[in-house]
């Protein structure tokens, strides 16, 4: 990996479109769900992606309802339907929540870490449905995304980094995962506040 400049950030938590970091990784999820406006999107990708963090854009802009125990409420209030993650819910349920919106014109959106062919679905109705909807894929992280999820969970954690040497140490040795940024931060945080020392390269060697 070539050496970079670290880029001083501002995060904030707002799940909004101007805080979703986008680059060639999701554009095209990012930009047919929020500027072209698909009416059955199905919106998959690695954990720790951003899926939900999308999805939740997507929510807000076209004032969708998302589904938990609230089956009877979706039906009643006629909104688009947001269903974060397809593996949390009855397949039955989803497949009538699908055919609701295509009756009455509504849009939807499932999640899921898995794209639609390596699913094993239970309920043999629900795949023909879903088969019609606009797939959106988040890909893996390249350079950049990685660099920018990594700062952003290192200033979530409130570390202080004084040298790009560290992000260089730690990216070229960490999982190149979305999953793989996460697990590293969180160990690190817990080791820096076990030892109560700062986030260095020596602390860093502890764990990686």
């Amino acid at each position: 990996m070539s050496k970079q400049k670290i880029i001083s950030y501002t995060f904030t938590d707002n799940m909004n479109e101007i805080n979703f970091f986008v680059n060639k990784t999701n554009f095209h999820a990012f930009n047919r769900l929020i500027n072209q406006e698909s009416t059955f999107s199905f919106l998959y990708g690695p954990k720790k992606s951003g899926k939900s963090f999308l999805s939740n854009i997507w929510k807000n802009k076209y004032n969708a309802i998302k589904l938990s125990n609230n089956f009877e409420e979706l039906i009643k209030k006629k909104d688009n339907i947001l269903i974060d993650d397809l593996y949390f819910f009855d397949q039955e349920i989803i497949f009538h929540l699908v055919n609701y919106c295509i009756l009455n014109n509504l849009r939807i959106l499932i999640t899921s870490p898995y794209k639609i062919n390596d699913i094993n679905f239970k309920f043999n109705d629900l795949p023909s449905r879903l088969k019609t909807f606009s797939f959106l894929e988040i890909n893996k992280p390249d350079d950049e995304m990685l660099l920018t999820i990594l700062t952003k969970l290192l200033v979530d954690k409130q570390f202080i980094v004084n040298s790009n040497d560290i992000f260089e140490y730690i990216l070229r040795r960490v999982d190149r995962s979305y999953k793989g940024i996460y697990d590293i931060v969180n160990k690190l945080d817990i080791l820096s506040l076990e030892k109560k020392r700062q986030l260095t390269i020596p602390l860093i060697k502890e764990i990686l």
